[in-house]
């Protein structure tokens, strides 16, 4: 029986479960949970998810939900998946647990409050805040620096100078790349400055090519759809991350 996932492709930790999926080919049957439809509240899916929120799977008769207890027991379930992704040495799967704890009390409650109060609320039925983004972008701000500054030291591409990525990389950056449906100055105030974060998200996203292109997708049709702009044909045309990395450079 196909693993089944429950997920929103404009929900960033459904973005990560996807890919990461993909990439170590492991088989399943996609289920959309739309958000704005309010899919989440409905009985069927608390019977999966009685928070009701995504990502959520069910491998049988056993049901999952929160994206990291999710990525880890993947990496566990199905024989192939690389070591880098979470190591078997104790001390490396250590860290990027330490990454992981921190993620979720950090960057993402910067991150998304950040999106939801200053453009993706009404989408959502939600009014924006302006008091709750000013927060949201402290947090963010901080969250941002400590990426560089403690765990985006050394020689090594990914986090916690890893050569090759892992699940803490991918839930991260999937984390900041829902900052693309930003309007372009808020976009440019809050990442122009990290030329090391602008470098991770695209040396991430060339390690997980076409699986990560292929589920940001649908983040850039909303984007420019709520910002009115034309639909890029492709991932380097759409992506502003893209865009302010090359600026950075010259």
């Amino acid at each position: 029986m196909a693993l089944k996932l429950y997920v929103d492709r404009m929900s960033q930790p459904s973005r990560a479960v996807l890919i990461f999926c993909k990439a170590n080919r492991i088989e399943f049957e996609e289920f959309r949970i739309d958000l704005a439809k309010r899919d989440h509240l409905r009985p069927e899916f608390k019977a999966i998810n009685p928070l009701g929120k995504v990502p959520a799977i069910v491998d049988g008769r056993f049901k999952l939900f929160e994206s990291h207890a999710i990525l880890i027991y993947l990496v566990s379930a199905f024989p192939g998946v690389a070591d880098h992704w979470y190591p078997a040495d104790l001390h490396k799967r250590a860290k990027i647990h330490a990454v992981l704890d921190w993620h979720h009390s950090n960057l993402r409650l910067g991150a998304a409050p950040f999106a939801l109060n200053t453009v993706l609320g009404p989408a959502l039925g939600l009014p924006l805040d302006p008091k709750a983004a000013a927060e949201a972008e402290r947090i963010l701000a901080s969250s941002l620096l400590k990426i560089e500054r403690v765990w985006l030291q050394g020689n090594g591409k990914f986090l916690l100078g890893s050569g090759q990525p892992s699940i803490a990389d991918l839930s991260l950056v999937c984390e900041i790349m829902q900052l693309e449906m930003l309007h372009e100055e808020d976009r440019k105030r809050v990442l122009g400055p990290h030329k090391k974060i602008l470098q991770w998200i695209e040396d991430t996203r060339n390690a997980l090519s076409p699986h990560f292109e292929d589920a940001h997708a649908i983040l850039f049709k909303a984007k420019a759809r709520l910002h009115k702009l034309p639909t890029a044909a492709n991932y380097d045309t759409a992506s502003s991350v893209k865009s302010m990395l090359i600026s950075s450079k010259l």
